[in-house]
């Protein structure tokens, strides 16, 4: 699928077999022969395919590559360090569940702050992140370390915790002092990858000879901190994200040009993801369907250019209304139990903070 970056329309969508150099190349001549208007720049992730198709169809015309796509790539070997240090630690604390249950069967609000804490555990272990630049795993350490610090403070104030905080405190320090060796190496990298991608950013606006000469600058620094690395697989990650970056850097710099030409392609990937959404919901299955593939150049652009949504009848029978409070009840039970986890998430310290006022009360028995 080929659009405008400027208007965001879909110029030419065609269901290809394979993507190879020729392939492309003859869609994107297709392109620049039906438009009116010249192509003074093209983004694009970094396949080899599209880069050559691009160079030989559109000769001499810059050709941006998606930051985004650079910085995925680049980090890989970070991210799955991240996402391996995450599991050991998500090992660790699946006893969370068996504490959540045990709370459930009480009352009283002892157990329903227990059931809070645990809540803000189970938020913090599914909060799953995406690379490049969220690391999940560093995440998940740092809100289970403030779950633990909460509870710190609590025995602190009170003098001992109740049987089921103290459970859950010993299972959350047990685990983060299991998996503490795995995130100085993580936390390392991590901090080079995000000082590349605020320099890509480029907030001060600075021009693009600037801006290379800014990363080139920093990759060097990349480049003596993997000699000095005591880690060898910190060394052989720095390395890597080196190499990629060479790989790369011709295409990373154009976006500075020119204020039309944006920095990544995903408004193209929320154009996918946004249809397989929509047709998940129409049709309720769980993945895009298959005819997709082979039916996608109609589909997509049809579905993008209308988003028809028919109003249809509804018939309901007799009786309906017990069921369905009983139903509602239901799904606001659960929808409670996600509205917690979201508090958590956007603010931990205020979370903790109401719990632990709560914990304080006269009313909860010591």
């Amino acid at each position: 699928m080929l659009r405008d970056c400027l208007s965001g329309e879909i110029l030419l969508a065609r269901s290809l077999l394979s993507a190879t150099i020729e392939e492309l190349k003859a869609l994107v001549t297709e392109l620049r022969q039906a438009l009116p208007v010249p192509i003074t720049a093209t983004v694009s992730d970094g396949q080899d395919s599209v880069r050559k198709a691009v160079a030989q169809a559109l000769p001499g015309v810059p050709h941006q590559l998606c930051h985004f796509h650079y910085l995925r790539e680049a980090a890989m070997p970070v991210y799955e360090a991240d996402r391996h240090a995450k599991k050991e630690l998500k090992k660790h604390v699946r006893g969370v569940r068996t504490l959540e249950r045990k709370a459930e069967k009480e009352s009283g609000e002892e157990a329903a702050i227990m059931l809070d804490y645990c809540a803000a555990v189970r938020a913090a272990v599914t909060d799953d992140g995406r690379p490049p630049l969220d690391a999940s795993g560093l995440k998940l350490q740092e809100r289970l370390t403030r779950v633990a610090a909460s509870l710190d403070r609590v025995e602190a104030k009170l003098g001992r915790l109740p049987k089921g905080l103290e459970r859950l405190r010993r299972l959350l320090r047990r685990a983060l002092k299991q998996t503490s060796a795995l995130w100085p190496p993580v936390r390392a990298t991590y901090r080079w990858v995000k000082r590349v991608a605020r320099w890509l950013e480029n907030k001060p606006e600075r021009p693009a000879k600037e801006v290379r000469r800014g990363l080139s600058a920093l990759l060097s620094k990349i480049r003596e901190a993997a000699r000095q690395a005591k880690c060898a697989a910190v060394a052989e990650q720095l390395r890597r994200f080196v190499k990629v970056t060479k790989n790369w850097w011709g295409g990373l710099f154009h976006c500075y040009d020119s204020p039309d030409i944006p920095r990544t392609n995903n408004d193209l990937e929320h154009l996918f993801g946004s249809h397989r959404y929509h047709e998940r919901r129409a049709s309720g299955r769980k993945q895009a369907s298959p005819g997709l593939v082979v039916q996608g150049s109609v589909r997509v652009v049809a579905s993008l250019a209308t988003r028809l949504r028919p109003e249809e009848g509804l018939k309901l029978r007799t009786g309906y209304v017990a069921d369905w409070r009983k139903l509602r009840a239901d799904l606001d039970k659960r929808r409670e139990s996600r509205r917690k986890q979201r508090r958590f998430r956007r603010d931990p310290t205020s979370y903790l903070s109401q719990l632990e006022e709560r914990c304080l009360h006269p009313s909860l028995p010591p």
